[in-house]
């Protein structure tokens, strides 16, 4: 009994086994263990329990635990799988797997439409593709004019919105991106394939034409 106590100590609350998750997702065993080095790490840089918190979320994004921004928000709400404000272990690596090279393009389509709809309304309308354009934009340090914002939105539903109802389901969405595999490229992260104690940037910088969707 009191060695499996003592077992039971070592995992932080949450903690799922690495055989299952490798089981789930695109990662191997080791690679999993190797994660749960990097979680433990997080879970507790402030809060200390175990759990990455949102401040935890943006200080390992960011290097800074206070800053705002709705990419940060939306990135940490769909980790956060059980929507009680901290990310468990398996939460943590079943949604970092999206960004996996392995991970088929489905998933990762899937994922940056739940990215967009701020709203959870199952579809992307104007409003909310400009939110995110323009906080994306932002954690890149990218200034754009206020009419190339536009052009950006403009482009992406006159390609997009196949009905003309304004917005864009998810159907639409899947098409889109299919014809523009482009716009996913920060959906992989090629460095997991060969995971580090680096906890991985979600802003990817590279060259971009004024009209991409930054994802």
């Amino acid at each position: 009994m009191g060695c499996i106590s003592s077992k039971q100590s070592k995992h932080t609350p949450g903690y799922e086994d690495p055989v299952l998750l490798a089981s789930q997702t695109s990662f191997t065993v080791s690679e999993v263990e190797a994660l749960y080095d990097l979680f433990k790490k997080l879970s507790f840089s402030i809060i200390k329990d175990g759990l990455i918190h949102k401040e935890e979320f943006q200080l390992a994004l960011f290097r800074n635990s206070s800053k705002k921004n709705l990419f940060a928000d939306r990135i940490f709400s769909l980790f956060d799988a059980k929507r009680n404000g901290a990310i468990g272990f398996g939460d943590f690596v079943r949604a970092l797997s999206v960004f996996h090279p392995s991970t088929p393009v489905y998933e990762k389509a899937a994922f940056a439409f739940r990215l967009y709809d701020l709203r959870h309304t199952g579809s992307i309308e104007r409003v909310e593709l400009k939110e995110m354009v323009l906080a994306l934009l932002s954690e890149s340090e990218l200034e754009l004019s206020e009419d190339i914002v536009e052009a950006i939105v403009d482009n992406t539903f006159k390609q997009a919105d196949l009905n003309g109802d304004g917005k864009i389901d998810e159907d639409e969405w899947k098409e889109f991106v299919t014809q523009n595999p482009a716009i996913l490229k920060n959906m992989t992260l090629p460095y997991l394939l060969d995971i580090t104690m680096t906890f991985p940037s979600f802003v990817m910088y590279s060259e971009t034409n004024d009209t991409d969707i930054i994802i």
